[in-house]
C-alpha cells in the first residue's frame, strides 16, 4: 500500500495578515506546501475582493488567483477584543506575515518585537513598500510605481517609445516569492536553533535586486541602458521576430552552432561567411545590418511552421502565445498547470496552479479561497479554544464575524 507524503510544511501554522497581492500570493504559495494558513481579515474583507471586473459568488477572481488554501477569520482590529484575537493567533502561528506600512500594526501594539519578546521562536515577516526603515518607509506602493523606481520599467518598451509596466505584476509577485523563501529560511534556521526572525522585505529591494545583470552592465561601464523591446545587449540573435499573419516567434540562438542553423533553415548560409556575422562579437556589433537580412526571411512563414524546422536544426524557438493559447498547451495541459478549484457549495473557478513539483509528484491540495469570514468559528474553536458563547458574544459585539452564509 502506497502512503501518501505529507506535504511539506505540514504542522507550521501561518497567520496571514497582508491582502491584495503581494502578501497573499507568497502565503499561498506556503500554503500550497501544506502550511496551515489563516487569512485573517477586517470586517470588509481583503480589498482585492472587490476588484472588478470578474466575480464568483460576491468575490472577484482577482481575490480567487491568490487565496486557495487559505481559512479566513475575520476581526475587528478597532476593537480591543478584536486586536486581542488577534495577538493570541499570532502567539499560536509558527508564522506572521504582514504587508501593513511598517507604522500601521505597531501602533495597534501587535509588533513583531513585543510578540517575539513573548514568543522568541515567532518568524515575523513583512512586505512593504519600501522596508521598514528609510526616507521611503511610510509611502504607499504599488506595483507599477515600484516597477518604475527600481529602474526595470526604463528597460522595458520598444527603443524609441515610451517605458511600460511588465504585463505580469512583477513588483508584487516577486516580493511574495522573496518571502515565501526568506519564511522557509526562517524555518529551517529555527529547526537547528529554535529561535524565530523578524524578516524585512522591500518590494523595492526585490526589485533592485531582479535588474541582474543590467545593473552589473551599469555598475562596470556607466553607460545607461535603454528600453531593451524584444532584445537583448549581448546577442544580437536573442529577440523576437514578426512571422507571416502576424504571428510571431522569439529565436535564442546564442551559439555559432545554434547561428548557423537558423541560417540554413532561414535560406542564409550565405551569412555564415560573412565576416560582420563570423562571431557573437561581431553579430552583436553589427545587429542593425543583421536584423535587416532575418527579418524579411521570418515574413515568410507563420511563426508555427518555423519553429519545427527550427528545431530540427537546434536552434532553441517558441511562438508568443497568447493566454487563450497558453492554458490549452500540451506541456500546461500535462505539468497541470491549469487548475480548477470547487466547493461544496457549488462555487468554482479556474487558475493557474502550483508550480512545485517534489519527489515526482504534484500534489493536488485545491481548497477554494475561502469566503469573508467562512472559518472565524472553527478556527476560534480548534486554535484559541473559544466556547461557543463566547463567540456568539463577540459576534454580538462586532469584534469578530462569521460566515454570513451560514448565518
Amino acid at each position: 500500500m502506497v502512503t501518501a507524503k505529507k506535504l511539506p510544511l505540514e504542522g507550521v501554522r501561518v497567520l496571514d495578515l497582508t491582502q491584495f497581492l503581494s502578501g497573499p500570493f507568497g502565503s499561498q504559495v506556503l500554503a500550497d506546501l501544506g502550511a496551515e494558513v489563516i487569512k485573517l481579515e477586517g470586517p470588509q474583507g481583503d480589498s482585492s475582493r472587490q476588484i472588478p471586473p470578474h466575480f464568483v459568488a460576491g468575490d472577484s477572481v482577482y481575490y480567487h488567483s491568490v487565496n486557495r488554501n487559505k481559512r479566513s477569520v475575520v476581526v475587528d482590529l478597532k476593537a480591543k477584543e478584536g486586536l486581542e484575537i488577534a495577538r493570541e493567533l499570532a502567539l499560536s502561528c509558527d508564522v506572521v506575515l504582514e504587508n501593513f506600512r511598517p507604522s500601521v500594526l505597531p501602533r495597534l501594539g501587535l509588533s513583531a518585537e513585543a510578540l517575539r519578546a513573548q514568543k522568541p521562536s515567532l518568524i515575523w515577516c513583512s512586505i512593504s513598500g519600501f522596508g521598514q526603515d528609510g526616507p521611503y518607509r511610510e509611502k504607499p506602493a504599488y506595483d507599477m510605481i515600484v516597477q518604475a523606481l527600481s529602474g526595470g520599467m526604463s528597460l522595458t518598451g520598444e527603443p524609441g517609445g515610451p517605458s511600460v509596466r511588465s504585463g505580469v505584476p512583477i513588483g508584487d509577485l516577486t516580493a511574495g516569492l522573496y518571502a515565501a523563501v526568506a519564511v522557509l529560511a526562517a524555518l529551517a534556521r529555527r529547526s537547528a536553533t529554535g529561535e524565530g526572525d523578524t524578516i524585512d522585505i522591500s518590494m523595492l529591494d526585490c526589485q533592485a535586486a531582479m535588474l541582474s545583470y543590467q545593473a552589473a552592465y551599469y555598475l562596470f561601464t556607466g553607460k545607461v541602458p535603454g528600453l531593451q523591446g524584444t532584445g537583448h545587449d549581448s546577442f544580437a540573435t536573442y529577440r523576437r521576430f514578426l512571422c507571416a499573419e502576424d504571428t510571431e516567434i522569439v529565436i535564442t540562438a546564442n551559439t555559432d552552432r545554434m547561428w548557423q542553423g537558423m541560417c540554413r533553415t532561414l535560406g542564409l548560409e550565405r551569412l555564415i561567411s560573412d565576416p560582420r556575422f563570423l562571431d557573437s562579437h561581431q553579430r552583436h556589433v553589427n545587429r542593425l545590418a543583421l536584423w535587416q537580412e532575418l527579418e524579411p526571411c521570418f515574413l515568410i512563414r507563420t511563426a508555427q511552421a518555423w519553429c519545427p524546422m527550427l528545431e530540427a536544426e537546434g536552434v532553441p524557438v517558441g511562438v508568443v502565445n497568447t493566454l487563450d493559447q497558453v492554458v490549452t498547451d500540451p506541456q500546461i495541459v500535462h505539468r497541470q498547470m491549469v487548475s480548477t478549484i470547487a466547493a461544496t457549495d457549488g462555487r468554482q473557478v479556474r487558475v493557474m496552479g502550483n508550480p512545485i513539483v517534489m519527489d515526482g509528484t504534484r500534489e493536488a491540495r485545491n481548497r477554494m479561497p475561502p469566503r469573508l469570514g467562512e472559518d472565524t468559528d472553527e478556527v476560534l474553536r480548534e486554535v484559541l479554544g473559544y466556547s461557543s458563547d463566547l463567540i456568539k458574544n463577540l459576534a454580538s459585539r462586532g469584534s469578530i464575524q462569521l460566515d454570513k452564509a451560514e448565518t
